[in-house]
């Protein structure tokens, strides 16, 4: 499976346009298997990562502004979800006592047997990158990491980094 072939890929500029392409297409098709083992169980990504939040807060209650901030998806409508999660019986929300306006959310043990059932998908999900050797995989995460790292970089300075085109190169010689 290579790029050029999936997409007819003919127009990148060069080899970093080609690897953010390339990200984004590997995104799709990840998001795309993640979607099919949810949907088997009922539940969306966005749902199942609320309900791993809530996991990781057990036996407290969580904010639904900081399973926002937790959340992948930043642009998830968090109390949209948590909604659908109680109306599922998988949590259950309420006021917080200190702040009215406040709701805080915890998972019910029906929501934990959920996690608990789709243990296996999870695991089968990550065979998707078990082709890449334990290596590969920690130099992945490494690369990963630092595009990120640049990405709120550029953000908190205003900076929009540049990735040198191949002239940039050409004129330095």
């Amino acid at each position: 499976m290579s790029l050029e072939k999936d997409i007819l890929l003919s127009d990148a500029q060069d080899e970093h346009q080609k690897a953010l392409i390339n990200i984004f297409y590997t995104y799709y098709f990840l998001v795309d298997k993640i979607n099919i083992q949810f949907k088997k169980y009922g539940i969306t990504r966005q749902q199942f990562n609320v309900l791993r939040i809530l996991k990781s807060h057990q036996p407290r209650y969580a904010s639904v502004n900081l399973i926002k901030t937790r959340m992948l998806d930043k642009m998830s409508d968090v109390s949209r979800i948590v909604e659908r999660l109680r109306l599922k019986e998988l949590v259950v929300r309420q006021s917080a006592e200190k702040d009215k306006r406040s709701v805080e959310v915890i998972i019910t043990p029906k929501g934990l047997s959920l996690l608990e059932s789709l243990d296996p998908e999870v695991d089968r999900l990550g065979k998707l990158i078990g082709n890449l050797t334990c290596e590969e995989t920690v130099v992945l995460n490494k690369m990963l990491d630092k595009i990120r790292t640049a990405g709120e970089m550029s953000r908190t300075s205003g900076f929009v980094a540049e990735a040198p085109s191949s002239n940039t190169f050409a004129h330095s010689r």
